[in-house]
């Protein structure tokens, strides 16, 4: 190998305070592991010894402990893209500490090429192997890894022995040309390969590799489906078939595109028990364990997506049964998993997680009481605005009632109802489609609401002055004025609220 051997500490060394670095990965599969761990702790020597030490990070999606974590518990964070789910950040962003932007998944590498954010210092990505010109085996996720490899001034790859040199052939690594040259992606199928199986890196610009052997998967696992989650799962199956049915749903049916978590995995589960559904491929951004049971059931016959988000146990029952997985599984960079033009040609159904809904269709899937940031909206748009059909799902209510998840107004708005088909909980599903906004509030209200807040929903629609949208603004948000008031949404009193 050309490259130099170094620690993490000495890798360490090549990134400066107020550096921009990418790293890799797409959740917490396919992220570096080391090397994050001995900037934090450079960060703290520094701060120790007076002096400012801040970083701006760029990543596919999430990270892990090992990156957003020990970066934010060091205070070594100035500035984070695109998204990010982990309790440290997430609370430094909300005291104002660090900087955040939350962008679509699908912009973010063509964002860095196109200069939006200025250079980026160093890149840090984990890999399988990397050849003497640059050839690139990456692990168990793509992520934005090829624009940051090419963007880059510095590179420190992180070799882990942990992945298998069975997992060549996994990727499809293409990035689209920048404007006025772009041609149209070459997938028309979720099966078709694109690109090459490797990335690429000017062999000049690797300052060093660090090997590593740590673990792939994700730690523990989604929580037991309940009844609630069950419930939302067989109305989305219903309402698939009976799609089908009626004919707007072809035969041979379409591509799906799942969130993550446990919704998700309960509509994945009803899927595999839907029979009278044919076995279906998926377009996505993760892979979750549920798609591996799939795929070994024949109810899926393919998956394209950025990341093996799989459980350490799944991971590895993957990597045993990897000649069978690996004409049915292929990972492809952020920008193509998510791209607007794919989706769209696909007829991609999309099924994503709402933290609430308003009566006209708008969903919030990113701030709680419009000001406390969750995790980011994600891939959520890419799908949701270019989708054939664009599902959202979420629980009625949560914590013991007193939260409805239907609300007259959201608190913040990350999806408009112009790009809003469906909405299902466990109530119900409410069809969007060819309603007008006061047809769209009775539909959800009497579908997808839960009846203890039915009757403070249909009080709204009845205080609210007319026109093409009944609103009144000054009992909007007094659902969670209420909550805020009495931790019980249910104690909703619009008199507190009406101003005359």
């Amino acid at each position: 190998m050309i490259y130099p051997i170094i620690t993490a500490e000495e890798a360490a060394e090549f990134v400066k305070n107020g550096d921009t670095i990418g790293v890799s990965g797409f959740t917490i599969p396919g992220n570096a592991k080391k090397v994050p761990v001995a900037i934090a702790a450079k960060a703290r020597r520094e701060h120790e010894a007076g002096r400012e030490f801040k970083v701006n990070l760029f990543s596919g999606a999430s990270t892990n402990d090992y990156t957003d974590g020990e970066l934010s518990r060091a205070h070594a964070l100035n500035f984070r893209a695109p998204y990010q789910s982990l309790p440290e950040v997430r609370k430094r962003i909300n005291a104002d500490e660090v900087h955040y932007n939350d962008r679509h998944l699908s912009e973010m590498a063509q964002e860095i090429r196109y200069g939006f954010y200025g250079k980026m210092d160093v890149a840090i990505i984990e890999a399988q192997s990397i050849t003497d010109d640059g050839e690139i085996v990456l692990g168990t996720a793509v992520g934005n890894s090829p624009t940051w490899l090419q963007c880059a001034e510095k590179v420190i790859i992180e070799v882990n022995d942990q992945i298998p040199e069975s997992i060549h052939g996994l990727h499809d690594i293409y990035v689209p040309l920048d404007p006025p040259c772009r041609r149209e992606i070459p997938i028309y199928k979720p099966s078709d390969r694109a690109g090459k199986p490797t990335a690429h890196v000017d062999p000049k610009k690797v300052v060093g590799v660090v090997k590593t052997s740590m673990p792939l998967g994700m730690p523990g696992g989604f929580t037991p489906l309940d009844d609630t989650t069950r419930k939302i799962g067989e109305h989305v199956c219903e309402f698939l078939l009976n799609e089908m049915k009626v004919g707007r749903i072809p035969k041979e049916f379409l591509p799906i595109q799942s969130g993550v978590g446990n919704i998700a995995n309960a509509v994945l589960e009803g899927l595999e028990t839907s029979t009278e559904i044919p076995a279906f491929q998926v377009y996505t951004e993760v892979m979750q364990d549920t798609f591996v049971k799939l795929l070994e059931s024949g109810r899926c016959k393919f998956v394209s997506t950025c990341s093996l988000t799989l459980s350490h146990d799944t991971m590895m029952e993957f990597f045993d049964n990897i000649k069978f997985m690996h004409d049915k599984v292929l990972m492809r960079p952020a920008e193509i998993s998510n791209h607007p033009e794919v989706i769209r040609r696909l007829g991609v159904i999309s099924m994503n997680t709402a933290i609430e809904a308003d009566i006209f269709g708008n969903i919030n899937s990113s701030h709680v009481s419009g000001t406390k940031l969750m995790n980011g909206i994600g891939g959520s748009g890419d799908f949701t605005r270019n989708a054939y059909t664009s599902i959202f799902l979420c629980p009625s209510i949560k914590k013991d009632d007193c939260i409805s998840t239907i609300v007259p107004m959201v608190s913040h708005c990350d999806h408009t109802v112009h790009s809003v088909d469906i909405i299902v909980t466990d109530q119900g599903v409410a069809d969007l489609r060819g309603k007008d906004p006061m047809q769209c509030a009775h539909e959800i209200i009497e579908k997808a609401a839960h009846p203890v807040y039915r009757p403070l929903l249909r009080e709204f629609v009845e205080l609210s002055k007319g026109g093409h949208i009944r609103m009144n603004p000054n009992l909007a948000l007094a659902f969670h004025s209420a909550f805020a008031a009495t931790g019980d949404m249910r104690k909703t009193d619009y008199k507190h609220y009406q101003v005359d």
